[in-house]
C-alpha cells in the first residue's frame, strides 16, 4: 500500500483552507486530492483519470454543486469498487434529516463542523487521526 490519502469534497474556499491547515496544524501531513463539487469528486473515483489506489478517506460536505453529497455517497455505495471505501460526511447541517439519511446511505460518520476555529482544528485532526492511523479498513 502506498501513502494514505485523503479526498476532501468541499465547495467552500474557506473551509476547504480551514481543514487543510487543522490537518497541517495536527502534523497529518498525508496527500489530500481536494474536490470542489459533486461532480469532480465522482470524476476522481470514477473517471478516466481515477487513481488506481482509493483514498483512504472521503471527507464529504452534503451541501454540494451540481451534485449533492448524499448523492456521491449514494453514487460510492453503488459501485463495488468503492462500496468499503470510509466516509465522513464533514457538514454544517444540523438537521436530523441529513444526518438520517446520510447514515441510510452507508456513511460511516457524521460530524458537524464546529463553528469556533479552534474546535475545529480539534476535530479535523481527531478525524485525520482515526481514520489514518487507527482504524484498519478492508484491503481493497
Amino acid at each position: 500500500m502506498t501513502e494514505k490519502r485523503i479526498l476532501l469534497v468541499e465547495d467552500n474556499p474557506d473551509d476547504e483552507a480551514l481543514t487543510l491547515h487543522a490537518l497541517e496544524s495536527n502534523k497529518i501531513g498525508n496527500a489530500v486530492h481536494v474536490a470542489r463539487n459533486g461532480v469532480e469528486a465522482l470524476d476522481y473515483l470514477f473517471g478516466p483519470a481515477a487513481p488506481a489506489e482509493l483514498p483512504t478517506v472521503v471527507l464529504l460536505d452534503i451541501k454540494l454543486p451540481k451534485i449533492d453529497g448524499l448523492e456521491v455517497l449514494r453514487r460510492i455505495r453503488a459501485e463495488e469498487r468503492t462500496r468499503l471505501l470510509p466516509v465522513v460526511l464533514l457538514t454544517s447541517s444540523d438537521e436530523e434529516e441529513d444526518r438520517l439519511r446520510g447514515y441510510a446511505l452507508g456513511a460511516n460518520s457524521y460530524v458537524r463542523k464546529p463553528v469556533d476555529f479552534d474546535a475545529f482544528v480539534q476535530a479535523a485532526g481527531q478525524l485525520g487521526l482515526y481514520w489514518l492511523l487507527l482504524n484498519q479498513p478492508p484491503k481493497n
